[in-house]
């Protein structure tokens, strides 16, 4: 079996430049330049913040506010994110251990941050699918209206979730027996996930809340974006922002691979998945044009609204404007 060396996911500590997918590396001891320790040390900073970012989240979804369609999908995001850093704080040691005993086990480690680095793209695929969801029944609850309250199924969010899950779990075991057996079908594969993942679930859910927001603001009858709105709108464009530039490395890295941009890119990653309680956080706490309120208060402003508002409109109520 030839010797299969993919710096594509990691953050190796090779030279920066671009590798053909063809061309074998060498596997050298090198000093770890100045610049990717601050990047490693804002990666830690910017994970340990979104962690409790997080597990706020879920802990005041899961257990202080009542189950809703959207909440179980914010949920299930929320866990994602917080998988996400988690895992990514667990490999950075791998990188230090690389620097120390590099003479006697590179080979090896970096074989092994390959892997993991692919295992990371689980929870990465899982956080763009589900928001790519909510975003979906977001729009579907406002063009749809009478459908959405009196037909929508009832467990409906909890099985989307389920084949999401599913879908990026999928991904990942296909992707390591395509690196352990065949370089060539590994760099194919991922390239036609990131086609998907770029037209579907990193454009899909911003185009979808911009055309949502568009006719709601420049239809005949405009309406107020809710809270909750607002939110799925700017966790998208964060997603485009942030989450995109992965996408756009992972599917151009067959032809050529920059080390510094997929390090970047992997930063702006785990910012992604870090920036979403902040955003909660602070439409719920914007009132009358200042910021007030405690983290929970702000929460429930946010989750809480839909629920809130949908129980002052009769189901058969025809003219009754939904609430975003």
């Amino acid at each position: 079996m030839e010797e299969t060396n993919t710096t594509e996911m990691s953050l190796d500590y090779v030279t920066s430049g671009c590798v053909n997918n063809g061309e074998t590396l060498k596997y050298e001891c090198l000093t770890v330049p100045f610049g990717l320790k601050v990047f490693g040390a804002v990666c830690v900073g910017i994970s340990l913040c979104g962690l409790v970012g997080n597990m706020l989240v879920v802990w005041f979804l899961g257990f202080h506010i009542k189950k809703s369609p959207f909440t179980v999908y914010v949920l299930n995001l929320a866990i994602a994110d917080f998988s996400l850093l988690l895992f990514l704080l667990a490999i950075l040691p791998l990188y230090i251990i690389t620097e120390l005993y590099c003479n006697f086990l590179l080979k090896l480690l970096t074989q092994i941050i390959h892997i993991t680095s692919i295992l990371f793209l689980f929870w990465y695929f899982a956080s763009m699918y589900l928001l790519t969801a909510i975003s979906i029944e977001r729009c579907l609850s406002v063009l749809f209206p009478i459908w959405y309250r009196c037909h929508r199924p009832r467990h409906l969010s909890g099985i989307v979730c389920g084949v999401l899950w599913t879908l990026a779990g999928l991904f990942i075991p296909l992707l390591i027996i395509c690196y352990l057996n065949s370089l060539k079908k590994y760099f194919e594969l991922l390239q036609c996930i990131s086609i998907g993942n770029s037209l579907i679930f990193s454009l899909l859910p911003l185009f979808s809340n911009l055309f949502l927001f568009i006719r709601l603001r420049c239809g005949s009858q405009r309406r107020h974006p809710g809270r909750l709105y607002i939110t799925i709108l700017l966790s998208a464009i964060f997603l485009f922002l942030f989450g995109f530039p992965l996408s756009v490395g992972l599917l151009l890295s067959p032809y050529c691979l920059d080390l510094i941009y997929l390090n970047i890119s992997s930063l702006l990653s785990s910012l992604n998945s870090s920036i979403n309680p902040l955003i909660y956080f602070l439409v719920g706490s914007w009132r009358q044009r200042r910021f007030q309120g405690s983290i929970k208060v702000a929460f429930q402003r946010v989750f809480e609204e839909k629920a809130k508002n949908e129980k002052n409109h009769v189901p058969g109520d025809t003219t009754a404007a939904t609430s975003l």
